[in-house]
């Protein structure tokens, strides 16, 4: 399947303007080859290649709509590394894994206070593509921890952190959910000022292990993890 990105409005399907010129400049697609379209929402169009000049267009044979989606469904705000090359890497491989939505989050020891959440979310694009992804990932913008707080839910919320000497529940412990949001740290690990407020927000520590993971290598087990429990 060659998947590509664009605007689906009832049984017309545009593809968008950087994908035309990658099927006509790189991969220097044919009149009439087979494609396919999806909007990131759920919906595929399908059909053949019309190349007019400088001009992609998809002639729509088969629309579907409302295809399904991955369950369990997963959140995972991380603190963005000092090295941005590692974030990209985590967000790349949670993508293919099939994560539903991620935040950026600045904590006390977050080194890095600004993150190009536009190249994140062409990413983010490039890996549902790659991984034939319908509906894509929600990318949120950098927020602090305590605003993030505001809007979570404490019951399927949990913290993943390296203090051996506060309390810590395995991951084979967490019941089964429709939807889970992790919060991981940027290196150093949440202050225990932050974990000690996580906890009075009702949110459960979770231990990733004996071994201490990177903090994007912390995020890609999180994504595999829940991965393993989902319905296709």
């Amino acid at each position: 399947m060659k998947l590509f990105f664009g605007q689906i409005n009832g049984e017309t399907a545009i593809i968008n303007d950087e994908e035309q010129q990658h099927i006509i400049k790189v991969l220097r697609m044919k009149n009439g080859e087979d494609i396919h379209v999806t909007d990131g929402k759920g919906n595929l169009a399908f059909g053949k290649l019309s190349i007019e000049g400088k001009k992609a267009n998809i002639e729509v044979l088969e629309l579907k709509t409302d295809t399904p989606d991955f369950s369990p469904k997963l959140h995972i705000a991380i603190a963005p590394t000092k090295n941005i090359d590692r974030i990209e890497f985590f967000v790349e491989k949670a993508v293919e894994m099939g994560i539903s939505e991620i935040t950026i989050l600045q904590t006390e020891k977050t080194e890095r206070k600004n993150i190009n959440i536009d190249k994140i979310r062409k990413q983010a694009v490039a890996a549902s593509k790659q991984s034939l992804r319908f509906h894509f990932p929600v990318i949120n913008d950098l927020i602090k921890l305590p605003e993030f707080l505001k809007n979570i839910n404490p019951e399927n919320t949990f913290v993943a952190h390296c203090n051996e000497n506060l309390e810590r529940i395995n991951l084979n412990e967490i019941p089964k959910l429709e939807n889970y949001t992790f919060l991981i740290g940027p290196e150093g690990d949440f202050s225990d000022k932050e974990i000690m407020f996580l906890s009075e927000k009702g949110i459960k520590a979770v231990s990733l292990g004996n071994q201490r993971l990177r903090t994007e290598t912390a995020g890609v087990f999180v994504a595999a993890w829940n991965y393993s429990k989902m319905i296709f």
